[in-house]
């Protein structure tokens, strides 16, 4: 057994040595027999040989190779997924996902984006990229449960009582509006109006002779507060279309009327300053026709009353029509119950916080109650008639300020009254949770068409490539989109035109509303951008300026003021500072503003024209020069200035001069019918019967394209 022993050893090492020679002499049965003992135990020996051999290999792997734990990537994943949603919950792209499926028994080139794939093909993928990964859960969002109030079903016939008529007065700037709202009411509001005319919406109660009482809505005229207009309509019973007998039917006339048939209310025209020699109040019937408000007179419905607001002619006459109409259209509400209201205006106060102007429409308000407008709520501390004077309750049909709103409403909000503080935080919570998911259902839909226009792009790029197979497709794609990143625009970019950036202030909701919709009609954005940055209601505050001063902006505010340490500021910084009390002022100012932004306009104006006669060389030292001897047809050549060359029709030149001389002397300026004789600073070739224009270019300054409107 020793000897066999040996015999295999050596063996083994003539086998290492030369296999080939071992296997002319020795057969494979005698070197290890198929039933022996002996080849069983040489078996053994090389089977322990060789396990030593392998026991130190891994012994020197180990020495040689660290392990890195590595943190796999995790690719959630479902069943029938297509391979467009594999690649991107992988974040690689669709060749990523077809290198993957290589040497797979899957047909590569029969795959597309939209192709679903089998579960088991699914994990393959995510396992041959080195990630891991995990079944994704399906999870049902649960919906939240409507939170909501809503205006109560009407009321019981029963329990409805008479209410005095809200009366909107409408019409065309300075027709004479608040000058009839002061004659009935005995006051003198506008004294008080900047620029004499109305730029707010108020709400009065007026006590007629008779004792019956109406609540007036006096609304502006101007063009620019269109807003304002349409709310005091939708909040109204009755329209009272001021028409000024000498001025007749004007835009703002034509928009009331609009507005008044839009929210389905009835009118009543009121022509004023019938007391002027130039009133033609039979002009004013005639043209309102035109705009399908017929007057009774005409065989219409509609009462036209002849008035002077200023000397308050017939003002009695227009009170009887707007009662009788009144009592005709049976206005009534419910006195008792929850509260429904309407808000006209809101502002803030310095010493109140937020107040709002509202009519009360439904039920009683009074101190405590909780109210919700909006995503705002309040629990009314102070109630406030027209005069500023406190009032405990106010009934249907009648203006009052409220004040004990957390946030500030927006005007032509609707206020419920709710049972209690927690369930007007769950209204207001609704509210923001249903506005936040319009915004993102509004985002998705935005993403979901840039991601439809994407794949029919991507499509539109591999229609071409459908017959290739995927590698050949990828190199094609590979030439095709080299340069493509190369040339890709910065995601940021700045823009190099002019541009202000605007912060905004208004003393009130319906203020700001109205400069915000003036700034919308904006349409020079290629002359010059204009982006509002921040607007608001309330003085001008020191992060205004700030603001301003970052982006390099204005501030500009209507009826707000600004402290002494606030202009100091603002001058300091160099941030402009622009208050305005009339509406109008303020978008000129603005404009001005506009347009100082814009490059100026480079214009020419033609000083002279000469006609070349003749070509000479004149020598200067050694150098010849070519000279033109020409003669002056109209104003004057000015040495200082710029010159033209034409030949034809065409411009063969266009620079300045050298020399300019009258006979021999050198000259600035020769006057028409003159001769002289010009050289050109450059190589010019002058021809006989050439045209020479003198000019000069001038800055014309460049005004702003947008027009408001007014």
């Amino acid at each position: 057994m020793n000897v066999m022993s040996s015999v295999m050893r050596g063996a083994r090492r003539l086998v290492h040595a030369d296999p080939a020679l071992l296997s002319n002499f020795l057969s494979l049965p005698l070197l290890c027999p198929a039933r022996s003992s002996a080849p069983l135990l040489t078996c053994l020996q090389n089977r322990k040989f060789a396990s030593k051999q392998v026991k130190g290999q891994r012994k020197d792997q180990k020495n040689q190779k660290v392990k890195v734990k590595v943190d796999k990537q995790e690719v959630e994943i479902r069943q029938r997924m297509t391979v467009a949603s594999l690649a991107e919950a992988m974040n690689k792209d669709f060749d990523h996902v077809l290198e993957a499926l290589l040497n797979t028994s899957v047909d590569l080139d029969s795959l597309e984006p939209d192709s679903v794939l089998e579960e088991r093909w699914i994990k393959e993928v995510v396992t041959r990229s080195g990630m891991k990964f995990k079944w994704a859960k399906l999870s049902e969002s649960r919906e939240r449960p409507n939170r909501d109030v809503h205006r109560k079903p009407p009321a019981d016939p029963s329990l409805l009582a008479p209410r005095p008529p809200v009366v909107t007065i409408m019409g065309h700037v300075d027709h004479g509006k608040t000058t009839l709202l002061d004659s009935l009411r005995k006051s003198q509001i506008v004294s008080t109006e900047a620029g004499g005319i109305t730029q707010h919406i108020g709400a009065f109660l007026v006590q007629l002779p008779t004792g019956e009482k109406i609540t007036f809505l006096d609304t502006p005229g101007h063009a620019a507060f269109s807003s304002m207009r349409a709310r005091g309509a939708n909040a109204t019973d009755i329209v009272v279309l001021v028409v000024a007998a000498d001025d007749g039917v004007m835009n703002q006339t034509v928009e009331s009327i609009q507005h008044a048939r839009r929210a389905k209310v009835p009118i009543i025209v009121a022509v004023n300053k019938c007391d002027k020699p130039q009133a033609d109040p039979q002009r004013v019937k005639h043209e309102l026709l035109a705009h399908d408000v017929v007057c009774e007179e005409f065989g219409g419905d509609v009462q036209a009353i002849h008035v002077s607001a200023l000397k308050g002619d017939n003002l009695l006459a227009l009170a009887e029509a707007t009662v009788a109409l009144a009592e005709v259209l049976e206005l009534k509400a419910e006195p008792s119950g929850a509260v429904e209201g309407l808000i006209i205006e809101s502002r803030t106060d310095k010493g109140r916080g937020p107040v709002t102007s509202a009519i009360v429409q439904r039920g009683t308000l009074r101190r405590g109650c909780v109210l919700v407008a909006g995503r705002s709520w309040a629990k009314v501390r102070f109630l406030f008639d027209e005069y500023g004077r406190a009032v405990t309750e106010a009934g249907p049909s009648t203006a009052v300020e409220v004040v004990g709103w957390k946030e500030l409403p927006s005007a032509g909000e609707i206020i419920l009254e709710v049972e209690s503080e927690q369930r007007a935080r769950e209204v207001v919570e609704w509210r923001s949770y249903a506005e936040e998911q319009e915004k993102l259902q509004e985002e998705q839909s935005v993403i979901e068409l840039k991601q439809k226009l994407h794949l029919e792009e991507y499509r539109k790029e591999r229609e071409g490539l459908t017959h290739l197979s995927w590698r050949q497709r990828k190199s094609a794609l590979y030439r095709a989109n080299k340069n493509k990143f190369a040339v890709r625009p910065s995601e940021r970019m700045q823009s190099d035109g002019p541009s202000l950036p605007l912060i905004i202030k208004g003393d009130v909701d319906g203020s700001v509303e109205t400069l915000l919709n003036i700034l919308d009609s904006y349409d020079a954005q290629r002359q010059c951008q204009l982006e509002v940055l921040h607007f608001g209601i309330g003085d001008v505050s020191e992060n205004d300026v700030n603001m301003a001063d970052t982006f390099t902006g204005s501030v500009y505010g209507f009826n707000v003021a600004a402290s002494k340490s606030i202009q100091q500021l603002a001058a300091k910084r160099g941030v402009p500072l622009r208050l305005h009390t009339v509406i109008y002022r303020l978008i000129d100012e603005l404009k001005v503003e506009l347009s100082s932004k814009l490059p100026p306009l480079l214009s020419e104006n033609i000083v002279g024209e000469a006609t070349v006669l003749a070509m000479f060389d004149v020598s200067v030292g050694k150098k010849k020069v070519p000279v033109a001897g020409c003669r002056v047809q109209k104003g004057q050549l000015d040495r200082r200035l710029k010159f033209r060359l034409i030949r034809g029709r065409d411009t063969v030149w266009e620079g300045s001069l050298a020399t300019l001389k009258h006979h021999k002397d050198e000259v600035q300026t020769v006057k028409s019918g003159m001769d002289c004789g010009l050289s050109a600073d450059g190589n010019v070739d002058f021809r006989s019967g050439d045209v020479i224009v003198c000019f000069e270019e001038l800055d014309a300054p460049q005004v702003t394209s947008w027009d408001p409107g007014f």
